[in-house]
């Protein structure tokens, strides 16, 4: 691209023209400096922002129907890498080179295809938008800046004539030192060497200086000694963002007893998480924030055990297997628990009339529940991540939840079962006729 191009700001562009440039300017991904296929180097690089801030958001996406995944899975397919002359997506239908086999290119569509399969949901689309604005809006402020610039594939045709010729003098022949004669002294002194003496250049130099003249003289005022670089100023964004994070907790524990129940440990991880995250993407446009990732990953991994496993709080329900055959209504529990572990309930041996209602969940597991064949069971099933088979209505990914009525082959009456079955995080859920 040209020097103008590299200075045209796209920021006041339309929505039309940004998108254009956003795809004629697309970052490449780098061969150096990436850990798996670059697409947060490409998108940290071609916007000057630090490539961990990038990966950081990516994983977060993720954790919305995966659509940090996706996204991440289409940059590999649309970015190029830096010394390719296009995509792989590009090159699977013939616009070009990659070094990505047409295999890859095919696996890496399928893999696409199955990400949106497993994980999307409304939540992953919401998240796959919300992505795409803000890489928009990113382009729209900073697409000026390290505008990359497609490699040059050029073929050269072979060369056909001699590198140099020799014409053929016809006219007085140019004396060489290997022609030219040399002067015998008479001093009885060796003669100089290719017909020259030191005071006097010889004839076939072409610059016509004397040996004496060869050296050249040393310079008479040395050069001045490069400045030392200028210290880098150190940025505060971290410590003010360390700072609002632990006066935000600190008035939390303090007004906690009379603000009710909203400040809870999950919802004040959450707020100081949303606090570094704002320090961290101020700190990649302004420079710093970097060392907050230090504190934000360990709560990050917190708050997802706090809203996906543990969503009530962590009640040290144990870890470990349950295994119940209650053979009395009066035997069933009201519910049957575990943080991490399997639940298995078997219900057959129940009598044939009554009510029962109970409730089997686990953190991190599977959980098995057996009822009778001739039982009306009302039954709620979920899973967050994983397998659901309830009564025969089978789901997977995150969207599993299945809620349903069966009164069994006999119809209505007999045994009534109520029951909820339940995993928080992964792991699978099975509820099935004995």
């Amino acid at each position: 691209m040209s020097g103008t191009s590299n200075q045209t700001r796209p920021g006041a562009a339309s929505v039309e023209e940004t998108l254009k440039d956003f795809w004629a300017s697309r970052p490449r991904r780098p061969r150096l400096g990436r850990k798996v296929a670059g697409v947060a180097a490409a998108v940290g690089n071609r916007y000057g922002i630090d490539p961990i801030i990038v990966r950081v958001a990516f994983v977060v996406a993720s954790f919305y129907g995966g659509a940090g995944i996706v996204f991440y899975l289409l940059g590999w397919l649309l970015f190029p890498e830096s010394d390719d002359e296009t995509s792989p997506a590009e090159a699977l239908i013939g616009r070009g080179r990659s070094s990505s086999s047409t295999h890859f290119t095919v696996g890496l569509l399928v893999a696409v295809i199955a990400a949106i399969s497993f994980w999307f949901d409304f939540n992953g689309f919401l998240g796959l938008v919300v992505v795409s604005a803000l890489v928009f809006l990113l382009h729209r402020s900073r697409g000026h800046l390290n505008r990359p610039v497609a490699p040059e594939h050029e073929t050269y045709p072979p060369v056909t004539t001699p590198l140099m010729t020799v014409p053929v003098a016809t006219t007085t022949e140019v004396p060489t030192p290997m022609t030219q004669p040399i002067a015998v002294p008479t001093t009885g002194a060796p003669p100089p060497p290719y017909g020259y003496t030191p005071d006097q250049p010889p004839a076939w130099d072409p610059l016509g200086a004397a040996p004496f003249a060869w050296d050249l003289p040393e310079p008479s005022t040395p050069l001045p000694d490069p400045e030392p670089p200028a210290p880098r100023r150190r940025s505060k964004i971290g410590a003010v963002t360390l700072a609002t994070a632990f006066l935000f907790v600190g008035t939390a524990v303090i007004i906690e007893p009379y603000a009710g129940t909203w400040f809870t440990p999950w919802h004040v991880v959450g707020v100081v998480l949303g606090l570094l995250g704002a320090g961290m993407v101020v700190g990649a446009f302004a420079g710093g924030g970097r060392g907050l990732i230090g504190l934000a990953v360990p709560l990050a991994a917190l708050g997802i055990a706090a809203t996906v496993v543990w969503p009530d709080g962590f009640k040290a329900n144990g870890v470990g297997d349950v295994q119940a055959n209650p053979t009395t209504i009066a035997d069933v529990q009201p519910v049957y628990t575990r943080d991490i572990g399997s639940i298995n309930v078997d219900l057959t041996s129940l009598p044939t009339s009554g009510s029962v209602t109970t409730v089997a969940e686990v953190g991190i597991g599977d959980v098995t529940v057996t009822v009778p064949e001739n039982a009306d069971v009302t039954v709620y099933c979920d899973a967050g991540i994983g397998d659901v088979d309830c009564l025969g209505e089978q789901r997977g990914g995150t969207d599993t939840a299945v809620m349903r009525t069966d009164l069994g082959p006999d119809g209505a009456g007999g045994l009534k079962i109520e029951l909820r079955a339940e995993v928080n995080g992964p792991g699978t859920v099975s509820v099935r006729r004995g």
